[in-house]
């Protein structure tokens, strides 16, 4: 079975950086595409940010220009920098993994709170 790991949520002022961190116990080329999704209390989860196999990225709207998603073939993790976090940041984010004819994958869910 695939096992995704994440790391790195916590607690942030406005403004703040966090970087996230989702460890794939197979190949990251084993996925079609790779990402994050996040879900605040009573809102759906949305995509907050993916890349495919051949490296493309894609960003939601509300973090373009503010988020950054990587990620390391050799130590098979996918990492998403959070830069000027906003309180609205707030939210459980998951890590997903995608393959072609089989569910999807998920982590466990790492928190981000963005508070003063």
């Amino acid at each position: 079975q695939v096992q995704l790991v994440e790391s790195g949520g916590g607690l942030v002022q406005p403004g703040g950086s966090l970087r996230l961190s989702c460890a794939a116990s197979v190949s990251i080329f084993s996925f079609n595409a790779m990402g994050w999704y996040r879900q605040a209390p009573g809102k759906q989860r949305e995509l907050v940010a993916a890349i495919t196999s051949g490296g493309s990225t894609n960003y939601a709207d509300s973090v373009k220009g503010r988020f950054t998603i990587s990620r390391d073939i050799a130590k098979k993790t996918v990492d998403l920098q959070m830069n000027s976090l906003k309180p609205e940041d707030t939210a459980v984010y998951y890590c997903n993994g995608r393959r072609l004819r089989l569910p999807d994958s998920w982590g466990q869910g790492t928190q981000v709170t963005v508070s003063s």
